[in-house]
């Protein structure tokens, strides 16, 4: 009988009315839960969450999967009903239809690891697509009331898309806190809307209170790494409760640091606290040596010493606690905890994924040992004078024996950057009304995926054969290769080489002799369907793919962030490039975080290759970077190398099928000839579909977005203006503002 009865529950189960699709995403983002949360409570796929949701073909759910999503949207109805939703504007189209309203807001799961990001602000020629969804709510800033929190010393409420602690119940109160002064009061703002109080009167105490009360820290990335270290963030008026200069004097600011002398050192050292080698700074670590497993050291972020460096973090540094927590907040729970500028935070990411070292199997006494962590790039850096000649930059010790004024040129020195080309415009191309611009998202995260890097010291080899699968510098001729045929794809394909920059060098001119190249762009010679004879190399046979971890969390925390902006990966051509036109206004703050995560790829790669910055340095001698087992700048050649052939690619098959030549190119942006404002009146799309291995809008990394569009005659005016006909108009695609001749700096 029970098995009967059980029967008629499966079956009546089974039919658990559902509201409408749209209904169920409401209820879904109005509690704060992104897809992969619900996916991850019913055991299903993240898209099959997705259609459910779908409102143009919605699928349903069946079984006791059913059952279970009824049961979640039934509770989440009682607490959001339909009749309490705040009105969000309703945009426009750009021929004035109304779009649907669809609130959103702040996810606090793990991303997706399904596609991926990008995005600039669209600002310029509106192209005629459909409508953009509407703003995500930005949670309101909460006053400090009574607590209804368990957490001792809560004042508050978690404010609704903002994310919450960790589940470790040694960090619950989240990676850091943004620390105040209110009417005499100091309180930290944590993430989640939680607020503490703060019972220390000096540095030394604030840290000794965050390291043994406040619970803040983040779980390591990585089996054999480490926790991340808290995070406070001091205000101007918490500045000036400990005894802290509000901002810094201007030999302050060159120096990076205050004096050693200032009495809130002089605290510190009698506390027994320690900084480290940058001193007390915008971004101060203050520490006690390690005893045991005991973490000892905390982190000082100073906005209004400029640690949060406008060009990345936008306004940042000026939002009120609740918000800058909320900002930071998001940031480190989709990329990792801030340890610096986002260059810094960008090059401490691939160690964090990627711990030097690990714990050995237990020796004969039952011991374990610290051992090299394969895959990552050890604890110790490379002996500068073991580094190829052909790799390192002007002034490096290995160069020291050079005479002084000597300039390497391609023979003698790897030079892979992006691209920056441009070419007069045709006749034919003058007789068309527009010039717009597209930009590949996150190109260099994009470059970086699945990329062998070398993770040891070259090896120096004599006229080596070619293996595009071996990381290294390739000394080879390549002013062969004749763009006027080549293979795309396996088919020999007849171009104008006049209308196309070189793939081979950044400004695009055609090799003239030997040269060194990164593995990548010799690949692609051999791509192209030409022989290459190296003549020598410098190759790595110690390798493996060490920047996939790194670039699948940036990937995800952009993807995330720009979903919350109401920018998903599934949205057709017309729908997507509706969602990006003014996107960050939906959420400043998310905006301010999509900048960050940006500016963490961009950042952490020309970390690789750090130059000397002062301390009396000299050509020939070592610098500070070149101690760091992450100078690498073998890795950042071969990303930006991949990056451009990557670029290159998509517009040779871009020109084999359509004849359409780019213009101009900076970094990732490219610039064409068109009669309509829209990249669609000049990208390929039939029935929806882009051409297979050219141009594709969307926000996943390596696909494009829309950078700006401007008229061919304003293109023309400006460079007889300059007088420079080949003046590289990618650099003013977006706002059509140009300040100066363009000197290609």
């Amino acid at each position: 009988m029970s098995e009967l009865f059980d029967a008629v529950d499966a079956l009546v189960a089974s039919r658990s009315p559902l509201p409408p699709a749209d209904e169920r995403k409401r209820l879904r983002v109005a509690h704060g839960l992104t897809l992969d949360d619900v996916a991850g409570a019913l055991k299903v796929r993240r898209a099959t969450v997705s259609g459910w949701e779908s409102v143009k073909k919605p699928t349903e759910p069946r079984g006791p999967e059913r059952e279970a999503y009824a049961r979640l949207l039934r509770q989440l109805a009682e607490l959001y009903p339909a009749s309490e939703e705040p009105t969000a504007p309703v945009p426009t189209t750009f021929t004035g239809a109304p779009a649907a309203a669809e609130p959103q807001t702040l996810s606090t799961g793990e991303a997706s690891e399904a596609a991926v990001m990008t995005a600039t602000e669209n600002t310029q020629t509106p192209a005629p697509v459909a409508a953009a969804p509407p703003a995500a709510p930005r949670p309101a800033r909460t006053t400090r009331t009574s607590s209804t929190s368990r957490r001792p010393g809560a004042k508050k409420a978690a404010p609704a898309g903002t994310p919450a602690g960790g589940t470790d119940p040694r960090f619950e109160n989240g990676p850091l806190a943004v620390v105040d002064v209110e009417d005499g009061k100091v309180l930290a703002y944590c993430t989640g809307g939680l607020v503490l109080d703060v019972p220390a009167k000096s540095i030394p105490a604030l840290v000794d209170w965050t390291l043994r009360e406040a619970k803040l820290g983040q779980p390591k990335l990585a089996g054999p790494g480490k926790d991340a270290d808290p995070l406070i963030v001091l205000t101007e008026a918490a500045l000036e409760r400990y005894g802290l200069p509000v901002t810094l004097t201007e030999e302050e600011k060159h120096a990076g640091r205050i004096p050693e002398d200032h009495k809130v050192i002089k605290q510190l050292a009698r506390a027994e606290w320690k900084l480290t080698k940058r001193g007390f700074g915008p971004w101060a670590r203050i520490y006690r040596p390690a005893t045991g497993s005991e973490r000892a050291c905390g982190q000082l972020c100073i906005p209004s010493w400029n640690a949060l460096d406008t060009r990345h973090w936008g306004e940042a540094g000026q939002l009120p606690p609740a918000e800058l927590a909320r900002v930071l907040g998001v940031y480190a729970s989709r990329v990792m905890t801030p340890r610096g500028s986002t260059a810094v935070t960008g090059l401490e990411l691939m160690t964090a994924l990627h711990p030097p070292t690990r714990a050995s199997e237990p020796d004969a006494t039952g011991k374990r040992h610290s051992e090299h962590n394969p895959g990552s790039l050890g604890k110790d850096a490379i002996d500068p004078m073991n580094w190829p000649p052909c790799e390192v930059p002007d002034g490096h010790p290995v160069l020291k024996d050079l005479p002084r004024f000597h300039v390497r040129g391609p023979a003698e020195k790897l030079f892979e950057e992006a691209y920056d080309w441009a070419r007069p415009m045709t006749d034919a191309e003058c007789t068309l009304r527009f010039l717009v611009g597209i930009d590949v998202n996150m190109a260099f995260a994009a470059g970086a995926n699945g990329l062998n890097v070398g993770l040891g010291e070259a090896t120096h080899v004599k006229t080596p054969a070619f293996d595009p699968k071996l990381p290294g510098s390739w000394l080879v001729d390549l002013s062969h290769v004749d763009l006027s045929r080549v293979k795309v794809g396996k088919e020999w394909v007849e171009l104008d080489g006049s209308l196309l920059p070189s793939p081979f060098t950044p400004k695009g001119e055609r090799p003239e002799g030997p040269a060194w190249y990164a593995t990548p762009t010799v690949a692609y010679a051999v791509e192209l369907g030409y022989e290459v004879r190296p003549l020598e190399a410098w190759v790595r046979y110690e390798n493996g793919r060490y920047l996939d971890g790194w670039y699948n969390r940036l990937r995800d925390a952009y993807l995330s962030t720009m979903a919350d902006l109401g920018v998903d990966a599934d949205l057709s051509p017309e729908d997507f490039l509706a969602a990006m036109d003014g996107y960050k206004a939906r959420d400043p703050e998310l905006a301010i975080v999509v900048s960050a995560v940006k500016a963490t790829v961009k950042g952490g790669l020309g970390k690789l290759r750090e130059r000397p910055r002062g301390e009396g340095w000299r050509p020939g001698e070592p610098w500070r970077a070149l101690a760091r087992p992450t100078w690498r700048p073998d890795i950042r050649a071969a990303v930006i190398s991949r990056t451009r052939i990557n670029l290159h690619r998509k517009i040779l098959k871009h020109a084999a099928f359509t004849g359409q030549y780019p213009i101009a190119i900076l970094s990732d942006c490219v610039v064409y000839a068109a009669n309509g404002p829209s990249p669609l009146d000049f990208l390929p799309y039939r029935e929806g579909k882009p051409l297979p291995g050219g141009f594709k809008l969307g926000i996943n990394p390596g696909l494009v977005k829309w950078e700006g569009t401007q008229d061919v005659l304003w293109g023309e005016e400006v460079r007889e203006r300059f007088n420079a006909p080949e003046l590289n108009l990618a650099r003013y695609i977006k706002d059509g503002t140009v300040t100066d001749v363009d000197n290609g700096e």
